[in-house]
């Protein structure tokens, strides 16, 4: 977190992506997260990164801790645009800190005895960090058991001919077989990498395939620090006397003559529960796209929170109409008027997003004179119609929201997308 922060900081991220953007796509429910005024957006920023150094050495853990988690998740919640797997991941994590004694031992507070100093946890404060890492690798593991991963290697097959320019493997990266092969082994790798990192006996080899599998992901796609996150949250797995031979190194101090205290004692029944709904939710959550109808990479209805990582590549096109209520008379919307390059890509992609542009033209046009062909035309209570074309994983493009339905009528929620055309694969 803090070198991420640093880069979107000086990389000029926080400028582009929440202070130059006039509108928002917020997630549903959380609709009344609104982003600072102008540059006072870099405010959660500057917290984040001062809370991600202290919380990196165990410095005011507590109020760090709690720092880091809102910081963090208020500025994913801000616009969907943003959105990738890897920030819902650190969200869930720094969740999960809030709870947990990771400042018992050697952190700045146990050493300056801001906490009491002890060598031991609960079983439950590793396991349950265990369990997220392995939901993670699991369910992108089951994400990939579709077809077009496993018998069309889509997307990757794009994706890979994109890196002919590489030194030494870009002629390679062109080749149909070795995305078959990048393709096969990503499934493989998520499904079974967790069962091999709990065997003491195939853990050490296990690790070597998760370092060598996220640096070639890193080399080839642009994911930012999740490669490293990865690498280095998966030591969890090791064993405790691995983790104190470290901590050994670090403090000089022989571990075993500690003296053992008895450790604080929670109430078991609000422990349980509380894990329990935690691990019923990380688990039901990614099957929830089983409720709707349809292509799930179409209609998107289960896709976000699912571990669904870099299994598509979708391209739309389109045109947006505002039509007055009474007269019929329309008017093709400049797109760029509104939103920013990169709000512009994802929304003619994503149905939510759609939805909500359509609320974001309404408001702008309701009420307001243009003139058409040299014609003034008032907008009354106006009809916002769209043509959309998308192309999914490769195929030609299909017809994705077709032009004369009123999407200001239609409501953002849960529900099936029936107001989409039909995926034809």
């Amino acid at each position: 977190m803090l070198i991420g922060t640093s880069r979107f900081i000086l990389n000029g991220w926080v400028q582009k992506l929440y202070i130059e953007p006039t509108f928002f796509f917020p997630f549903l429910g959380f609709e009344w997260v609104k982003p600072l005024p102008g540059n006072w957006m870099f405010l959660p920023f500057v917290l984040l990164f001062v809370s991600a150094l202290f919380f990196m050495f165990g410095f005011f853990y507590r109020i760090a801790s709690v720092v880091l988690f809102l910081s963090f998740t208020y500025i994913e919640l801000l616009d969907k645009t943003n959105y990738l797997n890897h920030y819902y991941f650190v969200s869930l994590v720094a969740f999960l800190m809030l709870f947990l004694p990771a400042n018992r031992y050697c952190s700045l507070d146990a050493q300056l005895n801001l906490t009491p100093k002890h060598l031991l946890v609960s079983k439950w404060n590793i396991g349950i960090l265990k369990f997220q890492l392995g939901i993670v690798y699991v369910f992108a593991g089951i994400a990939k058991l579709n077809s077009d991963w496993l018998f069309d290697a889509n997307p990757l097959k794009i994706w890979l001919q994109a890196h002919h320019h590489l030194p030494l493997v870009g002629k390679f990266l062109q080749q149909e077989w070795l995305a078959f092969v990048f393709s096969w082994t990503g499934c493989i790798y998520d499904l079974f990498i967790v069962i091999f990192l709990f065997n003491k006996h195939t853990r050490p080899f296990a690790y070597i395939f998760v370092v060598i599998f996220h640096l070639v992901t890193w080399y080839l796609f642009p994911i930012g620090v999740f490669p490293w996150v990865m690498i280095f949250s998966t030591l969890i797995f090791f064993s405790p006397n691995f983790h104190e031979r470290i901590l050994q190194f670090i403090t000089k101090e022989k571990m075993q003559t500690l003296s053992q205290k008895t450790l604080p004692t929670f109430n078991k029944k609000i422990v349980s529960s509380a894990l329990i709904l935690f691990v019923s939710f990380q688990i039901l959550v990614p099957f929830r796209y089983l409720a709707y109808d349809g292509d799930l990479f179409w209609h998107e209805q289960g896709f976000r929170f699912s571990w669904r990582v870099m299994l598509m590549h979708k391209e739309g096109y389109g045109r947006f109409f505002v039509v007055d209520s009474k007269t019929k008379r329309e008017m093709e919307l400049p797109q760029q008027q509104f939103l920013t390059p990169i709000q512009l890509d994802q929304m003619l992609t994503q149905p939510d997003m759609i939805l909500q542009y359509a609320q974001i033209l309404y408001k702008e046009y309701n009420g307001k004179t243009f003139y058409v062909a040299g014609l003034p035309l008032k907008i009354h209570k106006p009809e916002i119609q769209a043509e959309i074309y998308v192309t999914l994983n490769g195929r030609p493009s299909q017809l994705f929201v077709r032009k004369g339905k009123n999407l200001v009528t239609i409501k953002n929620d849960l529900k099936n997308r029936t107001w989409l055309e039909d995926f034809k694969k």
